[in-house]
């Protein structure tokens, strides 16, 4: 298919565009927008100018509206791929895996080797939990584009996820010498060491300053990653007070760039609650026979990192990091296409899944990903939420509960900046609420399916490693091996927040942190 140019369309649209664009650099998206409706109130077909107000949209958040702006960009030249990558990101946030998949293969198959694609590409396989492919991706946008400061980063955080520090600091440094106030290298240049002195505060403490004299959504969004690393580096210097008051004032701009329907949370935990009893459960019998799998579950930065690589230091366990395939596989088997991510829906939808083709289904989607020992760990913390799920799915798995003292776990999650996971973190009394129904929930798993998973304490396991470590390998039906003592030697990837500090022996330092 010919692609339209902009050059065939009038001057002043030509100008209009490039000024429209300019706009939205500048974080300017409400000027911007007025060019848009000039160009497609003159030229309703405009491709360029649909993709425009999908990008606007993007920055105001409205990303429902960037659907549908991006969806008529395809309807108009299918062979879009910038417009297929946009559309594929947005269903994974939405948790639209099936709508994701599709447009990804989009955007793969018309893929025209531009930096923009690339990068956009990468970040969707990063989404989908696929680090290695991910990065095949962003280091073709760097090749196409080497001084692209915003790739670096990506690549930069890629290493992370993948135990490459000493490349993500070295990528990290690069990028700041192109940009040297950009938020995000910061802050992750701020995770990759801890800080010795306060040569990074004080810069930190310039760009927040300077951070503050702007407004806008964007801004919010670069105050929150420099308060962030702020406080991460004040804390490192035991600045107790200073570092409190970095992390509080991160979580206040965070919470105003995300979207948290604490109502549809709440709707979505009570029908989980009323749907999956032990009753569903032995009715629905059947699932996959496969034993491979071994879930670790919990809240956040409650030592399910900690727990993970004490059983992938096994000799028979994989560490195949968190993977987000069994909450798409859910969504995928239930064709979920509700405009929240949680719903009260995706329980009623979900537990009419067939067991053994949900269970099949995770099992093909991660094959590439949990290596060739005979088991593997899937340490995505949230799917504590499917433990019904997965003992439906895969009864021969086994799943691992971590718990930790909720003001702790609190804290930790308060005090760290995630992706576009937890939204309910950034604000107290919303994080206290969501904690509370998480440990109503676990209850309820633990009354109505006594015996079908292990709880671990990740104080007990932090302060007593070896009975802890054995009390695990029992559990998991493993035979004992000295080396589930010494999982701080280990080089395999570790796609969390904990990338960096598991890579120490087992610490009580952050027990009663708070």
């Amino acid at each position: 298919m010919a692609r339209p140019s902009v050059a065939r369309v009038a001057p002043w649209m030509q100008d209009t565009l490039r000024q429209g664009f300019a706009l939205l650099n500048a974080g300017q998206p409400e000027q911007a927008s007025e060019c848009a409706r000039r160009l497609l109130g003159a030229k309703p077909d405009l491709v360029e100018g649909h993709f425009l107000v999908g990008l606007i949209a993007l920055e105001l958040k409205q990303n429902w509206s960037a659907v549908s702006a991006f969806g008529s960009v395809t309807k108009l030249r299918e062979d879009h791929a910038a417009a297929w990558a946009q559309l594929a990101r947005l269903f994974m946030i939405a948790g639209q895996p099936g709508r994701a998949d599709k447009a990804l293969a989009k955007a793969v198959e018309h893929n025209d080797d531009t930096p923009l694609v690339l990068d956009l590409i990468g970040g969707v396989y990063t989404l989908l939990g696929d680090e290695e492919e991910a990065s095949t991706w962003i280091r073709r946008a760097l090749e196409r584009q080497p001084g692209n400061v915003n790739t670096l980063v990506n690549l930069a955080n890629n290493h992370m996820f993948l135990g490459r520090i000493d490349a993500a600091e070295t990528v990290l440094n690069e990028a700041l010498s192109l940009k040297p106030d950009n938020p995000n290298a910061h802050w992750l240049l701020s995770s990759v060491r801890k800080a010795g002195d306060r040569s990074h505060v004080e810069v930190l403490q310039g760009l927040v300053e300077t951070g503050n004299s702007t407004q806008g959504v964007r801004n919010q969004k670069a105050l929150a990653f420099l308060y962030y690393a702020l406080g991460k580096e004040l804390e490192d210097l035991e600045a107790w007070n200073e570092a409190f008051d970095a992390f509080a004032k991160g979580a206040a701009a965070r919470r105003t760039t995300i979207d948290f329907d604490e109502q549809a949370e709440i709707e979505m935990y009570a029908a989980f609650s009323e749907v999956f009893t032990a009753e569903w459960l032995e009715e629905s019998a059947g699932g996959c026979d496969n034993r491979s799998p071994i879930f670790v579950v919990g809240q956040p930065r409650t030592g399910t990192t900690l727990v993970e690589r004490i059983i992938t230091s096994h000799s028979e366990v994989y560490s195949a990091g968190e993977l987000k395939q069994f909450g798409q596989c859910v969504r995928r088997l239930a064709d979920y296409r509700e405009p929240r991510r949680y719903s009260a829906k995706l329980a009623t939808m979900a537990a009419g899944i067939d067991g053994e083709t949900l269970g099949k289904a995770y099992l093909a989607t991660t094959a590439k990903m949990r290596g060739d020992l005979p088991r593997f760990v899937d340490k995505l913390p949230p799917n504590y939420l499917y433990i019904p799920l997965i003992l439906k799915a895969l009864p021969n798995a086994k799943i691992v509960h971590l718990t930790r003292d909720p003001m702790d776990a609190c804290f930790a999650s308060f005090k760290q900046l995630f992706a576009d996971a937890y939204p309910h973190s950034y604000d107290q009394e919303e994080m206290a609420r969501h904690h509370a129904r998480y440990i109503h929930l676990v209850a309820l798993w633990r009354e109505r399916f006594p015996g079908r998973f292990l709880d671990i304490s990740y104080e007990n396991t932090a302060g007593n490693l070896e009975p802890n470590a054995r009390r695990l390998t029992e559990f998991l039906e493993l035979r004992w091996e000295d080396a589930c003592l010494n999982f701080h030697e280990q080089s395999a990837a570790v796609t969390t927040a904990s990338a960096v500090q598991v890579r120490q022996p087992a610490h009580t330092r952050s027990i009663g942190r708070w």
